[in-house]
């Protein structure tokens, strides 16, 4: 068996991976469903697994989402659209080299063990052995409706965030948009613009967060404050947003019932403006669908003629089958995130969902696999992974609401910071 890679998408976190091998000279091939590099960030992406929608902008600032190797240009705004990141992913690809490295149009459809590796099945029915599996295929696109589903029936139309792109489906009708993560946020306030009347339903409240702070992106206003303890952050961070915004319950929003930072984000410069205005109504969370109504955890009932479903994604893997690896309930134990213990050469990049952008760490996964790769590090043993498998899990459960939205969830410098001591492990 050749010492090769396989690289499975060529998205955000397949291309980094693809830039670190090349540059270190590993030998790969990197297979790509679609036509174009980008994965989520290619809108109306052929490969039919992008949720980015026409007025989609990123959440993270330019600064914090470019890789080390290629920063984005310095022209672009704080925030740019997803037309943009695309255009960023296709120059970097350009920049190093890599399209001929990559197969596009090549579906992979199974990943088994075979011997001390791998066998790789395409969509063309052709299987390929590799030492390596560097697994890229993003956790944006397998859409998750609420589960149980809400007891009734509805005739109305009923569509999940991922294959929302344009308001025109909005426009003129009653509208419920359900969840409050930055998705049903932006899909809200387009809503709020167009629809005869928009509702927007949650179980829990949130910390809604700007996108700026004294006239600066937030991250960059907060990066000072990331290697001081969550003791330290959480009250400044508290104090900072009241002083900017306020309070949530000020613009007809819940109480969240959990402390800032122990939920992912919800970032909008929109939203609160919107609800200021009236634009928006602000409602509990589902009961029942009854017909053309939908009731409400209040005792409401409202006419309703689009419900938009943002309540996330599961993580499948479709090449694998369910008894060699599969994440029940949104989970994967994986070492670091990265590595699975029990299966050596697979690897996992970008499968996690920190509080920042997801690249620059990707980019720092994919260096560190390259030293796996190379031997120039090591892993600990078999059960010295699992145990700290199974600390993070409870560190995790004791932080974070517990939701499949936080199955994935690293605070950005604490795990950065992780992959630079495992970098130095001899």
């Amino acid at each position: 068996m050749a010492d090769r890679a396989c690289i499975i998408g060529a998205g955000s976190s397949g291309i980094t991976a693809a830039q670190v091998l090349a540059e270190r000279g590993i030998p790969f091939d990197c297979f790509e469903k679609g036509s174009r590099v980008g994965g989520n960030w290619c809108y109306l992406n052929d490969n039919g697994q992008s949720s980015s929608y026409e007025s989609l902008r990123i959440n993270t600032s330019r600064q914090l989402m470019e890789y080390a190797a290629y920063p984005m240009p310095a022209d672009y705004p704080d925030y740019p659209d997803h037309r943009e990141v695309q255009a960023y992913f296709e120059d970097f690809v350009d920049h190093f080299g890599l399209a001929e490295r990559i197969t596009f149009g090549t579906e992979v459809t199974r990943v088994a063990p075979a011997g001390d590796g791998y066998d790789v099945t395409l969509a063309t029915g052709e299987t390929r052995r590799y030492r390596w599996v560097l697994v890229a295929n993003g956790h944006h696109w397998d859409p998750r409706l609420p589960e149980p589903a809400f007891p009734g029936e509805f005739v109305g139309e009923q569509l999940h965030s991922h294959h929302y792109k344009t308001p025109d489906v909005l426009a003129g009708k009653n509208v419920v948009v359900l969840g409050i993560g930055n998705s049903a946020c932006d899909i809200a306030v387009e809503s709020s613009q167009v629809a005869s009347r928009t509702m927007l339903a949650m179980r829990r409240g949130a910390h809604v967060i700007p996108k700026y702070l004294f006239g600066r992106p937030t991250d960059r206003v907060n990066r000072p404050l990331a290697p001081l303890p969550m003791a330290v952050q959480r009250p400044v961070n508290r104090a900072v947003l009241r002083l900017a915004r306020g309070r949530v319950e000020d613009y007809g929003l819940p109480t969240p019932d959990h402390r800032l930072l122990d939920a992912h984000p919800t970032i909008s410069e929109t939203l609160l403006p919107a609800l200021r205005a009236g634009a928006i109504d602000v409602k509990p969370s589902i009961e029942r669908l009854e017909g053309t109504h939908v009731r409400f955890a209040d005792g409401s009932t409202e006419p309703v003629d689009l419900i938009v479903y943002c309540t996330g994604y599961r993580l499948t893997f479709p090449f694998f089958d369910e008894d060699f690896v599969a994440a029940p309930g949104n989970r994967l134990p994986l070492y670091r995130r990265v590595v699975h213990p029990d299966h050596p050469g697979l690897f996992f990049i970008g499968l996690i969902q920190p509080l920042g952008a997801i690249m620059p760490l990707a980019e720092l996964q994919a260096t560190w696999v390259a030293d796996l790769v190379e031997g120039t590090v090591t892993l600990p043993d078999v059960a010295t992974m699992c145990r700290e498998i199974a600390r993070e899990d409870l560190a995790m459960a004791r932080r974070y609401v517990a939701s499949p939205r936080h199955t994935l969830e690293v605070d950005f410098w604490r795990y950065r910071r992780q992959l630079l001591r495992e970098r130095r492990r001899r």
